[in-house]
């Protein structure tokens, strides 16, 4: 619209020529850099967590045959989901932060990182507040538990952090303080997973420990954020290869399958060579890195039909993940009423009637998604609209009622004076 107002305006100058020119080379490198693989990614993992938590959640216990061999392939495939979701998440806000130009605290992503990073903890624990129980003066224990937003919040946070931490040293510092934390704590999980946490207070602790109910903990999580944030520095120092594409396609695969066949024979190795314990116990329960080398595989294959994934919808749904979680958490589990579906399905479904229930739940809840982005601006000014006007009448009400209430005050202070007296 900016460069057709220029273009048709009477007073035509170089001035605005060079305005419209460099309107449409701004706009050109921005749909350049857009990865639309990277969106698609997203998409493919919200809608994954979806499926997933509807079936895992309504599913039959009786049906949980790990033997047959589709419900081995979805539990495997739904595992990937989390890893994923983590690693996109730490890739799309590291590349947006890198490539401003500014650095340190002048850079405007870190005050946007800083309040997506509160909001998304704050979401987390409204989506654990069941108001009828608010109500009557009571919170449940599942409010403090942490979840998804949580981790992802915090993890974002902690990308700031070390973002402002390496921003006066070194290139190389930031990449390799992402690398070295995903390292760090993937290699020591079997140590600190027998931690209690118990010196700390329970709404902290489950941040740490599934222990009191938390489905995720910021470790090892925070590990699959900051390793998609090194995979976002390399791709942004390296976007201009000629082969990008092509070499990153060979090396996330040649990483990705080497982590899921041949990792936990590594670390065998290491334990023998170096007798090392860690090294023995970090293979006895080597997820963390096959589901690493899951996400490179994953990467990979987005990457190679990447042409493919230029639809709106699809772009849409990657640009909508969190008023789908949003939604989805309400409808399945009841978020402020405790009335979801999980509530009258758990565990009692069979597997024809929850994979249908499951496309169903997926079509509903990405249809509500854009729906609301569609009317986002108009809900937000409802919204802020009928805040003001409580605010208004809650103004009116209290300038009303002050007169009645001082003399209400007034005569209950006469009464216990005359009271005090007496006893007296």
């Amino acid at each position: 619209m900016r460069v057709f107002c220029l273009i048709l305006t009477r007073k035509t100058s170089k001035l605005a020529v060079r305005q419209v020119y460099r309107v449409i080379v701004h706009q050109m490198k921005a749909k350049s850099a857009r990865l639309f693989f990277i969106d698609a990614m997203r998409a493919w993992a919200i809608l994954m967590m979806l499926q997933g938590h509807f079936i895992d959640g309504l599913l039959d216990p009786i049906f949980r045959d790990k033997e047959n061999m589709v419900f081995k392939t979805w539990l495997y495939f739904r595992g990937i989901t989390a890893p994923v979701f983590f690693t996109v998440s730490g890739f799309i806000f590291t590349y947006l932060l890198i490539r401003v130009p500014q650095k340190g605290f002048d850079n405007p992503r870190v005050k946007k990182g800083i309040r997506r990073g509160l909001q998304l903890l704050l979401i987390g624990y409204l989506l654990r507040t069941n108001f009828v129980g608010l109500l009557s003066g009571h919170i449940y224990g599942s409010f403090y538990l942490v979840d998804v937003l949580h981790c992802i919040g915090l993890s974002i946070l902690a990308v700031v952090g070390v973002y402002l931490f390496s921003a006066k040293r070194g290139s190389w510092v930031f990449p390799v303080v992402l690398l070295g934390i995903t390292l760090g704590l993937f290699l020591f999980e079997p140590v600190y997973k027998q931690w209690s946490f118990g010196f700390l207070p329970e709404m902290i602790a489950n941040y740490f420990t599934k222990a009191n109910g938390s489905v995720f903990t910021i470790i090892p999580w925070l590990g699959y954020a900051t390793v998609g944030g090194f995979l976002s520095v390399l791709f942004t120092k390296f976007r201009d290869l000629k082969y990008l594409y092509p070499t990153a396609i060979a090396i996330a695969t040649l990483v990705g399958l080497s982590l899921i066949y041949y990792s936990s024979l590594g670390f065998v190795s290491l334990h023998q060579v170096t007798g090392i314990e860690l090294f023995s116990l970090i293979q006895s329960n080597n997820y963390l890195f096959i589901r690493l080398g899951d996400v490179f595989v994953v990467f990979a294959v987005f990457m190679i039909i990447r042409k493919f994934l230029t639809n709106t919808t699809v772009l849409k749904i990657g640009a909508s993940t969190l008023s789908i979680y949003v939604i989805h958490f309400i409808i399945l589990y009841g978020s402020f009423t405790g009335m979801g579906l999980y509530r009258f399905f758990k565990y009692s479904l069979s597997p024809s009637v929850v994979i249908a229930g499951a496309l169903a739940f997926m079509v509903m809840c990405t249809y509500l998604a854009l729906l609301y982005n569609k009317h986002e601006i108009e809900i937000k000014a409802q919204l802020s609209n009928g805040i003001a006007q409580l605010k208004i009448k809650g103004g009116e009400l209290y300038q009303f009622a002050k007169p009645a209430v001082k003399d209400v005050s007034l005569k209950v202070k006469l009464f216990l004076n005359r009271v005090l007296r007496t006893v007296k």
